[in-house]
């Protein structure tokens, strides 16, 4: 597998296996709506030709993601003289990333007041040192956003973990991560207007949403109607899609028109030996006939393919399925 740069609340490494063994066996665009540590837009198992797009909400995130992508050299540099040793470090840092930072406007703005106060050559001149600190800011809140994540307990950012690492291995990490990404589209929209933008009959449309009654372990907010808006959206579709989710009664009650699969993964946020964690993946098409095919190529060349970390089961098939396989 292709490794992320941060690891991430909910990260779906555990579950490629299903994913892709789920996933339609051709789609010409992949959309990973609810992108997170960018792990399913790293390892879905699609051709090169395929145009990938990753989007979150978090803005941080998706700042820390574009840095990596477009300017790993400064941002491992901007790492490397960021020190955090303790707790309050930690904390300051955390304080930095609450503020608001300067916006896209604020900059439009400078510019414009740029040329009414100066003359034209000094002008310039100061266009350009305003569009070099703009840029800089980009880099070293990009800086700040991972190591908080690398720094925090169940990397959610918030908490003080005291983990201990090597920044030479984040040094390895971000330059192999620029090279995987660099054809991803890096989208920070809401999840509404992307999937309208990048829905097509031949795009696969992968969400993993914040988990029901589970909001507070993410920095986004997303209350129960969002769930609603989600499910509406990915219901009018013309593309392939397919859902994670946990499993709660609720989720099952609103996706009574999709196929719905149960699984499990070992439970990352609990302390005992063992312990796992429901998951459900839906998909608005019936993937029974490529399953077969896609099960005989992995028992037969298991050795190099992904491998079946655990069981799954059909718990839930649609009178009829919103989307046919083309």
């Amino acid at each position: 597998m292709t490794k992320s740069i941060i690891s991430w609340v909910g990260g779906k490494s555990k579950l490629m296996w299903l994913i892709n063994l789920l996933a339609p066996p051709r789609y010409e665009r992949s959309v990973d709506v609810f992108g997170g540590s960018a792990t399913v837009t790293l390892n879905l198992d699609c051709s090169g030709s395929t145009l990938k797009v990753y989007n979150d909400f978090n803005a941080n995130l998706v700042n820390l993601m574009r840095c990596a992508r477009d300017k790993p050299l400064a941002l491992m540099r901007e790492i490397g003289f960021l020190t955090l040793n303790a707790r309050d470090d930690f904390e300051v840092f955390k304080r930095f990333i609450s503020k608001e930072e300067f916006t896209e406007n604020d900059l439009k703005a400078e510019l414009e007041l740029t040329e009414i106060m100066l003359s034209p050559p000094t002008a310039e001149q100061a266009k350009l040192l305003l569009l070099r600190n703009a840029e800089e800011k980009d880099v070293k809140r990009a800086a700040i956003y991972y190591k908080l994540l690398r720094y925090s307990f169940n990397a959610n950012g918030d908490t003080y973990g005291g983990k201990k690492c090597d920044v030479r291995r984040f040094f390895v990490d971000i330059w192999s991560f620029s090279h995987a990404f660099r054809d991803v589209t890096v989208e920070n929209k809401d999840f509404e207007s992307l999937i309208k933008q990048y829905d097509r009959p031949m795009a696969l449309i992968y969400c993993d949403p914040p988990y029901f009654d589970a909001e507070g372990f993410y920095a986004v907010i997303f209350p129960k109607e969002d769930h609603v808006r989600l499910h509406d959206t990915l219901a009018k579709a013309s593309g392939y899609v397919m859902v994670s989710y946990n499993n709660a009664p609720e989720i099952v009650e609103l996706y009574q028109d999709f196929y719905i699969f149960l699984t499990t993964r070992p439970n990352s946020m609990s302390h005992k030996e063992g312990d796992v964690y429901e998951e459900l993946i839906m998909t608005n098409y019936d993937p029974q006939p490529f399953l077969q095919q896609k099960n005989h190529q992995m028992n037969l060349f298991s050795f190099f393919s992904f491998v079946s970390e655990g069981d799954y089961k059909l718990i839930h098939e649609p009178a009829t399925a919103l989307k046919i396989y083309e």
